[in-house]
């Protein structure tokens, strides 16, 4: 029933059925007090000032009902102020059938209007609505307790209590007291009269003194405030929803900003770490490239995991705004150029690539110095030994001794030269040596190459001038041969024996004092074997020796039997009986040193070896382990037994068990650590390397941080959109239907053969479109969450731009402009200064300064925009 049929009909229940109609209340009122003149009295006391609060508008007004009324014209007047309609024009004439035509003429425009005339107000639902109206008002209230329309008005607090409730800077309702219902009530009355344009209706003493006031009475005059508050109840419905887009927005930008934060931080590491893992300048010593390598194990294990924790985070923040971005029919969000998680990826893509590249160079790199070190000491040692052995040799073969010498001498000076020859023929193979262990560390690129090359050079020009100097003495020495007599053979036999032996001794000393470098079991055996080999000729090194020393006997013998004075120097060697006795010594003194070093290298490499196995066997269990971890998440994703919070519940428990599994990657990565501190490089145990581990581990954790998070959008869809647990589950039993190779994706003819089984008809065009939303990317796939989101799209409702539009139009009282004073004095402050903020000025004609057009503002919550 409107507002002016409900009071038409008070009007006419009244003025024509009055007294049948209280006669109708014979089960809520004693008959009793309908028989009181008293409360008939407020009755007509209430209606009278009611319709004067209507006829003062055409500038009259009644003083008895029945006397005014009596005539038809002042009831005509008060239904055309009512109805805001015009009447038909009424008779002027005094007699009885005027008065009786113009009242008809008022009761046929009340039958028009659909007014029942034999129902009273308290009979229809208008009444019931006002009540409940009332209760809601009035809940929050102390001591008011709106239970009907008679006594739960009389101690003044009810009405109050409406009043404070729409306008709280009217009345101290704090200050009111229960037991002043008269004060209550003035008050009450005065502040609608003066600030809300009620009329006085009703007289405080009248309720007060009144057993049970007269419901009609009340009735009528709480119905104005219903009126008069109306209008803010519909602008404070009207607030609230534009509070609650607006605070979605807030929200949602503040989740952007988050994001493009994260992200530039995020970029910017990446972009700082780079160069340094680019940077491929080698260290001149071992220390120092250990160190480089121990820096980049700090790296892994310290400043990378943060980050790496950082863009899993990222990327659920991302899918997490995208999906209240949609749920709320805003438009995805875009970040700025180069942000985009796919950016990010190929970012972090990059770096990988280029941080594998820089822990290979780091063990190219030691492997090289080590490699150089082993050569450059071996140089210096066979420089030494060269060095030591060329000391002298330029001084004797310039001496022309043989000038002065006899002919005995001459000829042994020959011989000695020939011995001298030999030798030097033996030690050209440790010139070549020399030089070839010069010329690999250059093309290693030894950091002190240019000592290394000082020295190779000298001892070639040496050499070379060695063997000049070697012909031109024999050259003077075959000039003057034809005066040198037979010279003692034994000599010369002892020189040629013993030269060469002493060759095989200086040779087999260097041998054993060799620096070896190796990395396996096999490459030590194989040295031992080689040590083995050697060891076994020794018995026939010791004939020769005695051989040798067996013509040292000799000669001691013939001198001793001819009686010939030896000068106890043989003139064909340098060589004595007693350096060939004291080399074989060393010798043999150094061949059980070679056994100690050999059987130490040995443990070593057996030390490696259980370090290998011990690493193989961890690594052979938790790689099968995280492998087998992603194939039972990506199950759960898309399982469709149980509910989704039971589907979190196992993901939250994988996520536990991921995570108390950290120890064991630890450990694994402690036996990396003493495998590389060992120059461990390979291991035949296992196909799996550390950096296979870890790149599992951390797919792994994403896949577990990505699943849970796609898990709680979906919770949250549901949520939001009200859809049911029965639908989701349909909807994941569609998706496995159609995942034919079930990897959590379908090919866009399996995605258009589940549509179908959905009772989707579709044409090219159609699916086309519906590819558009759910493969944006072109991949040719549509994963699980995009077919969730989609069938989520189709099932659910969400807000529009013209909802907003519709509301601020309320605000702004049907114009099709608002002001600033109207939103600072509708919505909150917050919200208020944010849509001020946002909104462009109207360039209507109709609109004052600074109007703002709410329209333009509407469609940018919900198209391409800045906000």
């Amino acid at each position: 029933m409107t507002a002016v049929e409900t009071q038409v009909s008070y009007s006419n229940s009244y003025t024509i059925q009055h007294e049948e109609a209280y006669m109708t209340q014979e089960d809520d009122w004693d008959r009793d007090l309908l028989l009181d003149p008293a409360w008939e009295k407020q009755q007509r006391k209430t209606f009278t000032a009611w319709c004067n609060s209507h006829l003062r508008k055409a500038g009259t007004q009644i003083e008895n009902i029945e006397e005014d009324f009596r005539n038809g014209l002042k009831l005509m007047l008060l239904l055309e102020v009512i109805s805001g309609e015009r009447l038909p024009k009424p008779d002027k004439g005094k007699m009885r059938f005027h008065k009786i035509a113009n009242v008809n003429k008022a009761l046929d425009f009340i039958c028009s209007k659909g007014v029942k005339l034999d129902i009273s107000v308290e009979e229809t639902s208008a009444k019931e609505g006002l009540l409940l109206w009332c209760q809601r008002k009035t809940a929050p209230y102390r001591n008011v307790n709106v239970q009907n329309f008679h006594i739960s008005w009389k101690d003044g607090l009810a009405l109050c209590a409406l009043i404070h409730r729409h306008r709280p800077d009217l009345i101290d309702y704090s200050k009111l007291r229960k037991d002043d219902p008269i004060g209550n009530l003035n008050t009450a009355f005065e502040v609608a009269e003066k600030f809300l344009d009620i009329p006085k209706m009703l007289d405080a003493e009248d309720i007060v003194n009144t057993p049970k006031p007269d419901e009609k009475a009340i009735m009528t005059y709480v119905s104005c405030f219903y009126h008069a508050f109306a209008g803010a109840e519909q602008a404070e419905t009207a607030a609230n929803r534009i509070c609650k887009v607006l605070a979605v927005n807030q929200e949602n930008e503040k989740l952007m900003e988050e994001y493009e934060k994260l992200a530039s931080e995020l970029l910017e590491w990446i972009r700082r770490t780079i160069p340094w893992l680019e940077n491929r300048v080698a260290e001149q010593t071992m220390r120092a490239m250990q160190q480089k390598l121990e820096d980049f194990r700090d790296y892994r294990r310290i400043h990378k995991p943060p980050r790496v924790q950082e863009k899993c985070q990222l990327e659920i923040n991302f899918n997490t705004l995208q999906t209240k971005l949609r749920l709320s029919n805003r438009p995805a969000f875009m970040p700025s150029e180069g942000k985009m998680v796919s950016d990010i990826a190929n970012a972090w893509k990059g770096l990988e690539g280029v941080e594998k590249g820089y822990e290979e160079w780091l063990l190219t790199e030691i492997r090289r110095l080590e490699r150089l070190d082993h050569l450059a000491e071996k140089f210096k040692q066979k420089c030494s030994m060269h060095e030591s052995w060329t000391g002298g040799k330029e001084e004797l073969l310039s001496q022309k001794d043989y000038e002065s010498a006899s002919l005995m001498e001459i000829r042994a000076l020959m011989r000695k030269h020939e011995a001298f020859e030999s030798d030097l023929a033996a030690h050209q193979d440790r010139v070549e040596q020399i030089a070839a262990i010069a010329q690999e560390l250059n093309e290693l690129d030894y950091h002190d190459a240019a000592t290394v090359n000082a020295r190779c050079q000298g001892i070639c020009d040496q050499w070379d001038n060695l063997g000049t100097l070697t012909q031109k003495r024999r050259d003077s020495l075959e000039r003057v041969e034809k005066l040198w007599e037979t010279i003692d053979q034994l000599y010369l036999e002892f020189a040629k024996r013993a030269a060469p032996f002493n060759n095989w001794m200086d040779g087999a000393m260097e041998d054993l004092q060799d620096m070896f470098i190796v990395h396996s079991i096999e490459e030590i055996q194989s040295l031992i074997t080689a040590h083995d080999q050697f060891k076994a000729t020794l018995p026939e090194a010791d004939k020769e020796r005695m051989a040798t020393m067996g013509i040292h006997n000799e000669i001691l013998k013939i001198a001793q039997t001819y009686g010939i004075k030896l000068s106890g120097i043989n003139p064909y060697t340098n060589l004595s009986p007693q350096d060939i006795s004291t080399k074989w010594d060393t010798v043999k003194h150094l061949v059980p040193l070679r056994d100690q070093m050999l059987q130490e290298e040995v443990a070593r490499q057996q030390a490696n070896e259980r370090l290998r196995r011990q690493f193989a066997a961890q690594a052979n269990i938790i790689g099968p382990w995280i492998q087998t971890k992603m194939e039972e998440i990506s199950h759960v994703s898309v399982d469709i037994a149980g509910s989704l919070e039971e589907q979190m519940n196992s993901l939250k428990q994988y996520e536990h068990n991921i995570i108390n599994y950290k120890s064991n990657m630890d450990k694994l990565e402690g036996d990396h650590q003493l495998s590389q501190e060992s120059l461990i490089f390979d291991n035949k145990h296992t196909n799996y390397t550390m950096e296979h581990v870890r790149v599992g581990w951390e797919q792994l954790l994403t896949t577990i941080a990505r699943t849970i998070n796609e898990v709680e959008n979906q919770i949250l869809t549901r949520d939001a959109k009200g859809i049911s647990q029965e639908q989701l589950n349909e909807f994941r039993a569609s998706f496995n239907h159609f995942d034919r190779k079930r990897n959590g994706m379908m090919d866009p003819d399996d995605f258009r053969a589940c549509l179908i089984s959905m009772g989707y008809d579709l044409g090219e065009v159609e699916f086309a479109r519906i590819m558009t939303l759910v493969d944006p990317n072109n991949t040719g796939v549509v994963t699980f969450q995009a077919f969730i989101d989609f069938m989520t799209r189709e099932t659910a409702e969400t807000d529009t731009a013209e909802q907003v539009m519709a509301s601020f139009k309320i605000l702004a009282s049907d114009k099709n402009y608002i002001t600033m004073d109207e939103l600072r004095r509708e919505l909150p402050p917050e919200q208020a200064e944010y849509c001020i903020s946002r909104m462009t000025r109207y360039i209507g004609a109709d609109g004052p300064s600074g109007a703002l057009d709410y329209i333009s503002f509407s469609s940018a919550l919900y198209g391409e925009s800045d906000l």
